[in-house]
């Protein structure tokens, strides 16, 4: 009935009920949909789902079985901010997915099988804020300018992985970061990871589960904390340094002995010929008169 007792007007109900088909069959299979979000958490899903509505904001993919993202079907999903991906089971090549949806401010891949992290796996992600790689096991290596490009990167978590070393340019040049997750890695702490080290004494980042961001090589430092392991590597690496630095300064100091002994032999030598030139001269001067 409307407002004045009248039946409501059958197109009205018809429109209203074609937008509620409309909405559920926008909605992917197994999944949830409010406004501009979408939510198949716990769905067994094996591949990505289809039929995601076009302008989708949040998309959570949590707790299935997808080992494959598509590129092409991501890139429809323009206005996408918000990927939750965990405990899934993406590994080996990510290189370029997430090339259509540059407005993605919030990441989430920990819990799955990836295995390296290269500069085309999120280069195109400018306005990330929140990326999280935790908990990937088989995560060996991320490229030293794998996130140059990720300017705004506030959080960045890589705890619970296969990691042995990261170099200090790789989160050192992110002007943004304040939280970095590193525990629970494999950290070989040896003189080329001191570096790193000082970076994290001296930085203004916060490293949650600090406690548990320990050594696990060589033997001799594992399950030591990095403010300890940093001192000993000091004691260790730099008398490393001063023997290069004692060769160097030795080598210098044979060629300026070198070079003045050189010097003093041509300073004696002309100094013979200028005696013996002068002789001859007086000589000379004698006999004529």
């Amino acid at each position: 009935m409307s407002p004045s007792g009248s039946p409501r007007p059958l197109s009205l109900m018809f429109l209203l009920g074609m937008g509620m088909a409309s909405e559920r069959i926008n909605c992917p299979s197994r999944c949830s949909c409010q406004y501009l979000e979408v939510n198949c958490t716990g769905q067994q899903l094996q591949e990505f789902p289809v039929a995601i509505p076009l302008d989708t904001r949040q998309l959570i993919l949590a707790a299935n079985n997808v080992s494959y993202l598509p590129a092409v079907e991501l890139s429809f999903l323009a206005d996408l901010v918000y990927l939750d991906c965990r405990k899934n089971l993406l590994g080996d090549d990510l290189d370029f997915t997430f090339i259509g949806v540059a407005k993605l401010v919030y990441l989430d891949l920990s819990f799955n099988n990836l295995t390296q992290v290269t500069f085309s796996t999120f280069s195109h992600l400018q306005s990330l804020v929140v990326l999280k790689i935790s908990d990937n096991p088989n995560l060996v290596a991320i490229e030293k300018d794998a996130f140059a490009n990720n300017t705004w990167l506030r959080q960045l978590d890589v705890s619970r992985t296969g990691l042995k070393f990261l170099d200090t340019s790789t989160v050192r040049d992110l002007p943004n970061l304040r939280f970095l997750g590193l525990s629970d890695n494999l950290w070989h702490c040896n003189c080329s990871f001191l570096d790193f080290m000082t970076w994290m004494t001296e930085s203004n980042v916060h490293f949650p589960d600090a406690d548990n961001i320990t050594c696990y090589t060589p033997e001799g430092l594992r399950a030591l904390k990095m403010p300890a392991v940093e001192a000993q590597l000091h004691f260790n690496c730099l008398p490393q340094l001063y023997k290069h630095d004692y060769i160097f300064l030795c080598l210098i100091g044979f060629c300026i002995f070198f070079a003045g002994t050189v010097a003093a032999w041509l300073a004696g030598v002309c100094a013979v010929v200028y005696e013996v030139h002068t002789s001859k001269g007086e000589e000379g001067e004698e006999e004529e008169e």
